[in-house]
């Protein structure tokens, strides 16, 4: 049996639909399945998990743990191709100065790239990776 993991996105949010994709991209073994935090399956997890509903953090759900924020983006990391898999050594970082710089990065989101009206509809190829 293949475990999954599943990452909770932004779903209006253009860096994070670029994210995703970028992720997809470097994720030849399909390990990742991807749902929008607005999603109602989103929203189920953001409740199974104790993470409040109202986050628009990245979220890495990878059973029975949830991470958030730095590190959910560096777990993912790891999974990922060379040489992406190096970021895990940020892991080494103090968190709270690691999701200082996230959070900075994350309140800048729509300012620097933008939104989108609605969720992000993926392609032909892509929708077996999205979960709804």
């Amino acid at each position: 049996m293949i475990l999954l993991a599943i990452i909770l996105f932004d779903g209006i949010c253009n860096f994070c639909n670029s994210s995703v994709q970028f992720i997809i991209n470097r994720d030849p073994k399909g390990f990742f399945q991807f749902a929008s935090l607005q999603s109602e399956i989103g929203q189920e997890l953001l409740k199974k998990h104790n993470i409040p509903q109202t986050t628009d953090s990245f979220v890495l759900i990878d059973d029975p743990k949830a991470y958030i924020e730095s590190t959910a983006a560096l777990k993912v990391c790891s999974r990922l191709t060379w040489p992406w898999k190096l970021f895990v050594v940020c892991m080494i970082i103090p968190k709270p100065l690691r999701d200082r710089v996230y959070r900075w990065i994350a309140g800048n989101r729509y300012r620097w790239f933008g939104k989108q009206e609605s969720c992000m509809l993926p392609s032909q190829n892509m929708r077996d990776r999205f979960i709804e």
